[in-house]
C-alpha cells in the first residue's frame, strides 16, 4: 500500500510513532456538545490513524489513551471513557485480525474496571500471533509512575543479588519499562497545540522528533499525518552527534 503515498520515502519512515491524542473536550465544546461526543469522535480518528500506519507498514503505533491523571476527571466521564474503550476493543478485533495487528497495553492495567480488563485481555490474546504491526494503547499510564515501577523492580533485583548496581546500564533500565523489547519512538506527535509531553514516555522519547499541531484530535486525519511524516523525513536525526 506504500505505492499510494508517492511523496513519502519508504526507506525513511519512522518505525515507531507515538501520539498524544489531545483536544476531544475542546472539539466538543466548540460545537456546544457534551464532552463524551468529543471522545466518541476521537475514536474515529484512532481508527483512521491505525489504518494509515498499517498501510505505511509502520511497525509500532503507541497512543496515549488514558493517563493516570485522567482518573481525577468526573466519574461520569471516566465511566463513559471506559465504556468507549470496551466498545472500541469489541468493534476493532476483526479488523486487527484481518490486518495482522497485535494489540498491547501499557500502564497500570489493574486499575481498569473488570469488564474492560477482560475485554482487553481477550483482544490481546486473540491478536498475540499477529506481527505486521503493534498497536500500543497507553491506559492508566503515567511516565513517572512507570519510572518509579522500574526503579522498584531493579532495586529488588539488586537487593537479591540478581543485578550488580554498578553494572546498571540504560539498556537494563529500558528492559524494566512497559516498552521493553520495543524500539523507542522515532516520532512523537501532539495534537491540540499544547506544547508539553504530559507525563508520556518520559524515558523513551529522549531523542524522538516532536511535532505539535493545533488540530484537535477528532479532526486529525490521514492528510495531516502524511504531512507530518514528510516533515519528519526532512529532519536530520543526529542523536547528539555533530552534523555530517
Amino acid at each position: 500500500m506504500l505505492s499510494a503515498y508517492p511523496d513519502l520515502d519508504a526507506a525513511n519512515l519512522p518505525a515507531h510513532v507515538a501520539i498524544i491524542m489531545d483536544g476531544n473536550g475542546r472539539w466538543a465544546k466548540k460545537r456546544l456538545l457534551n464532552r463524551i461526543k468529543g471522545h466518541e469522535q476521537g475514536t474515529e480518528a484512532v481508527r483512521g490513524i491505525v489504518r494509515t500506519c498499517r498501510e505505511l507498514s509502520i511497525s509500532i503505533l503507541t497512543l496515549y489513551a488514558f493517563s493516570t491523571e485522567n482518573w481525577q476527571r468526573p466519574k461520569t466521564e471516566v465511566a463513559a471513557l471506559m465504556n468507549l474503550l470496551k466498545r472500541f476493543l469489541e468493534s476493532e478485533l476483526e479488523e486487527m485480525m484481518n490486518k495482522d495487528i497485535r494489540l498491547n497495553a501499557i500502564g497500570e492495567i489493574e486499575r481498569l474496571p473488570e469488564d474492560v480488563r477482560q475485554m482487553l485481555q481477550k483482544t490481546m490474546k486473540s491478536t498475540e500471533n499477529n506481527n505486521s504491526m503493534l498497536l500500543n494503547l497507553a491506559l492508566s499510564y503515567g511516565g513517572r509512575a512507570e519510572i518509579v515501577r522500574m526503579v522498584r523492580e531493579i532495586s529488588k533485583k539488586a537487593k537479591n543479588g540478581e543485578i550488580d548496581p554498578d553494572s546498571i546500564t540504560s539498556s537494563i533500565v529500558s528492559d524494566h519499562l512497559y516498552t521493553r523489547g520495543m524500539q523507542d519512538p522515532d516520532l512523537l506527535i501532539r495534537t491540540s497545540g499544547e506544547i508539553r509531553i504530559s507525563n508520556f514516555l518520559l524515558w523513551q522519547v529522549a531523542y524522538s522528533e516532536i511535532f505539535v499541531t493545533d488540530t484537535l484530535w477528532p479532526d486529525f486525519g490521514k492528510d495531516e499525518f502524511v504531512r507530518i511524516l514528510k516533515g519528519y523525513q526532512q529532519r536530520e536525526r543526529r542523536f547528539g552527534k555533530v552534523e555530517a
